[in-house]
């Protein structure tokens, strides 16, 4: 039995992994191991599916598999979102290290990295845990496939959300479409065990010499301006969360978003965080899970309107203006600074998300898809699940959608939300000098969504 380090230098069997002479039977206790595969769960405190390997009674080697699958989809090479995970990796190595043990991280297929994996290693089990984007099932099914035909076992855990799948249902079976009884249920079925901890044992990861997990350039990456620091809940913000939440200026949201995408902080931690001290903040993480498991349960709302009698909108999609909005160029300040925020940082404040969605979608009647497209590109804390329920929230053909006839007007938005314009002058400091003209009028622009909007139901 051998062990692969990486060396640094991209070259080898993993590519940038170099091969070791080392026999782990040293070790009189060692017959087989189990793997553990981090994937939306980049953290060693409360991870069942790490605690459930941990005490599988083999020892535990613990991986990441840079896929290749998503990261060629990337054009941005200085991407916040690589950097972020690889510094989460980072951390989750350096504490490993200190255990004795360390982070085995592998670049290319999912499929084809275990095929290496289990030629070199005497496997017993693979175990992770699940996540519900129509993709991801996908790819864990084949490997699921691959393992069993090998004679090894693939174990996944609940970790991503409090209740999965089938858990929150109507009395009937069915699945909720609509939130307020999905919250409802959501809140009633709640029990302490839903919420406890699981508990790490380090003493199970398998002994390895201190070695250094891929280099950004060795996957083809580079570093960006992110700097990832552990997460941590806010007793003051989130106590004041329903006060201050939709006021941009103030930033005064828990900028969890990005932890929560990765699993670099505990759904568990923060739902218990949240009944102590918000009632507001809980509601925000159950509209995460609705959208979660509406993804699951309906898979083709990835690409497709969930009322399918929207599909019939006859959208506008003039690619002047959608460029003109992508570069925060419309002439609404408000929604030219969120546009210029996302840009610039790669996050943009939850009510102005709204503002710049419905704009796009109902003023200049562009199809969502393009939005959510743009936002998958530029959101350090994108979500497929949460990113798409809230676009076609916002442009009334989802599940729960605002209605198609409310139009955000981002004047009135403005002016109750960021009425001394401290957030538009942060954003967009030149809006009362260059007077760039708006794209579209108002009054206008409402009346022709409107307009629209009907036709396309009329004929539905």
């Amino acid at each position: 039995m051998n062990v692969w380090f990486q060396d640094g230098y991209g070259q080898g069997k993993y590519s940038g992994w170099r091969y070791i002479e080392r026999s782990l039977y040293k070790f009189n206790y060692v017959k087989k191991l189990s793997i553990f595969w981090f994937r939306r769960d980049l953290r060693l405190e409360d991870n069942p599916g790490l605690h459930q390997a941990l005490r599988s009674g083999a020892l535990v080697l613990p991986i990441f598999i840079f896929d290749t699958d998503i990261l060629n989809k990337l054009k941005e090479k200085a991407d916040r979102r690589v950097d972020y995970i690889h510094q989460a990796l980072e951390a989750i190595n350096s504490k490993l290290q200190q255990h004795g043990s360390a982070l085995g991280t592998y670049f290319g297929k999912p499929l084809a990295i275990f095929k290496e994996i289990c030629s070199e290693y005497d496997v017993e089990a693979v175990y992770c845990n699940r996540d519900y984007e129509p993709d991801a099932i996908r790819r864990d099914l084949e490997i699921q496939n691959w393992l069993h035909s090998q004679g090894i076992g693939f174990h996944d855990y609940k970790d991503h959300v409090i209740f999965e799948k089938s858990e929150i249902v109507k009395n009937n079976g069915m699945p909720y479409t609509v939130y307020t009884p999905y919250s409802k249920k959501w809140k009633s079925s709640l029990s302490p065990s839903d919420y406890q901890p699981y508990r790490i044992d380090f003493q199970h990861f398998i002994p390895l010499e201190r070695s250094e997990i891929h280099t950004l350039r060795s996957i083809g990456f580079e570093k960006t301006d992110i700097k990832f620091e552990k997460p941590e809940l806010s007793e003051a913000i989130i106590r004041s969360y329903d006060k201050y939440r939709d006021f941009p200026a103030l930033d005064l949201t828990t900028h969890l978003s990005v932890a929560l995408r990765f699993g670099t902080v505990s759904i568990r931690k923060c739902v218990s965080f949240a009944l102590k001290h918000n009632e507001t903040w809980l509601s925000e993480l159950i509209w995460r899970e609705f959208f979660t498991q509406i993804l699951f349960h309906f898979p083709q709302v990835g690409n497709n309107c969930f009322r399918k009698e929207y599909e019939d909108i006859a959208w506008r999609n003039n690619e002047q203006e959608f460029e003109s909005w992508c570069k925060g160029n419309t002439g609404y300040p408000i929604v030219d600074a969120g546009m210029r925020q996302l840009n610039e940082t790669g996050f943009m404040h939850n009510r102005v998300r709204m503002i710049v969605a419905s704009f796009l979608t109902k003023h200049l009647l562009i199809d969502w898809r393009w939005g959510e497209a743009y936002f998958a590109q530029k959101l350090i804390d994108y979500d497929l699940a949460s990113n798409n329920g809230n676009w076609q929230w916002a442009a009334g053909c989802g599940c729960d959608a605002v209605p198609y006839f409310r139009v955000f007007n981002p004047s009135l938005q403005t002016e109750k939300f960021d009425r001394e314009l401290k957030y538009v002058r942060r954003w967009n400091p030149d809006f009362e000098k260059k007077l760039v003209p708006p794209i579209v009028k108002h009054e206008e622009a409402r009346e022709r969504a409107l307009r629209v909007y009907k036709e396309a139901l009329k004929n539905s």
